[in-house]
């Protein structure tokens, strides 16, 4: 008999047109506080205020996981709704909370929830939740399914040209002697992710450089294992992907790409002209 399964994942994932008409996938928003008060992300602030405040008032925004509780009310609500059960996607738990809070939820209630440590961001986050339904809708068990996406999500690539260190700075993810000689040499961070964690690969002195390293990687990746897609990930606005598009199907024209924005839970610290690269490396 197939179980009926309801899907959650963080705000800082991002729903297609197609995972939208999806009733079976719920969302749980990140918290942003802003001048001392809590905004759900995605419900009662978007990217676009986010980063209005962030560039014109020059204030302090920070974010913070969903509580246990927020879990706990949901997959709760979920048993009454007569799921099997429950899979949590979320970002990587190395950069927050999040995965932590689902699993102490999810000790405190009857339905069965498996949490899932995606130890990606964005739109990298719904890839793997997407490849986890297909291998279920495609007849794999769970524990198979999740298995599966572990060495999925071992395999992803994601490589950030962060646009404001201004903001990187206020939000405390950059230490001032940081922040000081970059703004002096401008240096331009390029920002990976890595089992989960974030690591500054490099330090070019242009973004034109930074880009020709992001993509050189890029190429290596295709080269070895003919990338059939690939995500750009942008802060404000989907022009800001343009460019990189036309160099991606300048590799190859038969790439698809996908593009997201990063999201307020994100920009927050990285500003809104970042932009961003993220591939999987599957066999």
């Amino acid at each position: 008999m197939t179980k009926r399964i309801a899907w959650v994942m963080d705000s800082t994932g991002y729903l297609d047109d197609e995972l939208q008409k999806n009733d079976d996938i719920y969302i749980v928003p990140m918290v942003v506080i802003l001048k001392g008060k809590e905004y759900r992300d995605g419900i009662d602030i978007v990217p676009k205020e986010l980063y209005r405040v962030m560039e014109e008032e020059k204030v302090v925004v920070t974010t913070s996981q969903p509580s246990i509780g927020t879990f706990m009310e949901l997959y709760q609500s979920l048993e009454e709704k007569r799921y099997d059960c429950v899979i949590s996607v979320h970002l990587s738990g190395s950069l927050s909370g999040t995965v932590a809070a689902s699993r102490q939820a999810a000790e405190m209630v009857s339905i069965p929830v498996h949490v899932f440590d995606s130890l990606v961001i964005s739109y990298p986050l719904t890839m793997v939740l997407r490849k986890i339904m297909s291998n279920i809708e495609n007849g794999m068990e769970v524990s198979d399914a999740l298995r599966e996406a572990e060495k999925y999500s071992q395999s992803n690539e994601t490589y950030v040209l962060i646009g404001s260190l201004d903001q990187l700075h206020r939000s405390g993810r950059l230490s001032g002697t940081q922040y000081l000689l970059g703004s002096m040499l401008n240096f331009k961070p390029i920002i990976s992710i890595e089992n989960g964690m974030l690591a500054t690969i490099a330090k070019v002195r242009s973004e034109k450089k930074a880009e020709a390293r992001i993509f050189d990687l890029f190429k290596k990746a295709y080269n070895s294992k003919k990338l059939k897609e690939c995500c750009l990930l942008f802060g404000a606005s989907p022009s800001q992907t343009d460019k990189w598009r036309d160099v991606i199907h300048d590799i190859d024209s038969s790439i698809i790409i996908h593009a997201s924005p990063i999201g307020s839970a994100v920009g927050v610290h990285a500003g809104p002209k970042t932009l961003g690269l993220s591939w999987f490396n599957e066999e």
